[in-house]
C-alpha cells in the first residue's frame, strides 16, 4: 500500500477530487495548509500599507491506496491540479506498512 500526499492550489481541490473519483479511487483527506517553495510569497496592500505574505494558502490531500492504483492516482492528481504556473504543488509517495479499520478490525487491503 502507498500513501500519496499532494500539496495543491485550493481552487483545484474539486477538480482533483473528481479526477480521482473517475480513476476509481475513493477516500481522501483534505487539509487547509499554508506554505511556500519557489513561489516565495508576495506583497499585498492593506489600507495603504504594503506587507509581505510569506505563507500562501494551499490544500494538502492524503490518500492511502493499493499499489496497483498508484500510477492512476498520480496521473489524476497531476493532470487535474496543473495550471502550468509556479506553485502548482508537489506529490509525495511513501510506503504504508499496516492499516487497521477501527470499526471492524479489518487490516491492510481490506481496511483501505
Amino acid at each position: 500500500m502507498k500513501k500519496v500526499e499532494a500539496i495543491i492550489k485550493p481552487f483545484k481541490l474539486d477538480d482533483v477530487r473528481e479526477a480521482l473519483s473517475q480513476a476509481g479511487i475513493t477516500g481522501m483527506t483534505a487539509i487547509e495548509v499554508k506554505g511556500f517553495g519557489r513561489q516565495k510569497g508576495h506583497t499585498e496592500l492593506y489600507r495603504g500599507a504594503e506587507y509581505v505574505v510569506d505563507f500562501l494558502p494551499k490544500v494538502k490531500i492524503e490518500l492511502v491506496i493499493a499499489d496497483d492504483q498508484l500510477d492512476a492516482c498520480i496521473e489524476a492528481v497531476t493532470k487535474s491540479a496543473r495550471t502550468g504556473k509556479i506553485g502548482d504543488g508537489k506529490i509525495f509517495v511513501s510506503t504504508i506498512d499496516r492499516v487497521i479499520r477501527i470499526r471492524t478490525g479489518e487490516e491492510d487491503e481490506a481496511a483501505v
